[in-house]
């Protein structure tokens, strides 16, 4: 199996980066990329044929992963345009939405619309993926081999909920390392120095998600368990629920939602 990358930035490397990992062979695998600087690291770091723009041989797959931003989509794909026989491709630009991409394809149907995040970037990433009715079920598991090899994968049902994948885990390394930061700074207002503050955040953050992943109780009764009835984790809960904390994230992904449905109308314009 042969795949192509339309763009070469982060997440193509991470996705190359975890294929090759996986043991794929890169002989199979090929970047369209005009930046000359991206196609020498590329062709350094893991071994693939790179090029400035669509030729033959970038033709000659079975698979195109899309990976340039959502406003350049329009202008990357046109030479595909007409000339696809058959592959799969998948886009991982935030937003837009398939049928523009199937319009901007020349009515091409066999289409994945993927939405991974930065931790995919050191392969801990989760994507969401969707897929068009004309993907047959083999594509499916094709398109998950592929988006899993930076992470876990999670599918959904209408396209219309890539928005909520969005605005909860695309965004989310955003969240989280917002909270580290205010949890950090929280520590050293109290007179904890920098460093330690650092990795008492951090450390207990990846502790308490690895807890939560591995549990098979509820993350409700995991924060139960730790709440002893007029102790210092009551306390401090009882704060956040008078700032609004819980409300506050929830019209902050609220906000990412709706932004991901302005930007899919302004990208997908002709």
């Amino acid at each position: 199996m042969k795949i192509t990358f339309i763009g070469g930035g982060n997440m193509a490397t991470a996705l190359i980066g975890g294929l090759k990992q996986q043991g794929f062979s890169v002989a199979g695998l090929q970047v369209v990329e005009p930046s000359a600087a991206a196609r020498e690291r590329l062709t350094q770091d893991f071994g693939v044929r790179c090029t400035e723009a669509i030729d033959a041989a970038a033709l000659a797959c079975e698979v195109i992963v899309l990976a340039v931003k959502p406003q350049q989509m329009k202008e990357a794909i046109a030479p595909l345009a007409g000339r696809l026989a058959g592959q799969l491709v998948i886009s991982i630009a935030a937003g837009l939405k398939l049928a523009d991409i199937g319009r901007w394809l020349g009515g091409y149907a066999k289409l994945v619309r993927a939405m991974p995040n930065t931790p995919a970037l050191i392969g801990a990433g989760v994507t969401g993926l969707f897929a068009a009715p004309a993907v047959a079920r083999e594509e499916h598991a094709l398109a998950e081999k592929i988006l899993g090899a930076v992470g876990r994968c999670v599918w959904v049902e209408e396209e219309t909920l890539m928005d909520a994948v969005t605005a909860v885990s695309g965004s989310g390394p955003a969240y989280v390392f917002y909270f580290i930061e205010a949890l950090q700074g929280a520590g050293m207002k109290l007179g904890l120095p920098e460093e330690t503050a650092r990795l008492l955040a951090i450390e207990t953050f990846l502790g308490a998600a690895r807890l939560a992943a591995t549990s098979d109780e509820s993350v409700a009764t995991l924060r139960e368990r730790v709440t002893s009835k007029g102790g210092t984790t009551a306390a401090a809960l009882e704060a956040f629920a008078a700032a609004g904390v819980a409300s506050g994230i929830a019209r902050g992904v609220a906000a990412a939602a709706q932004r991901g449905r302005e930007l899919a109308e302004l990208f997908g314009k002709d």
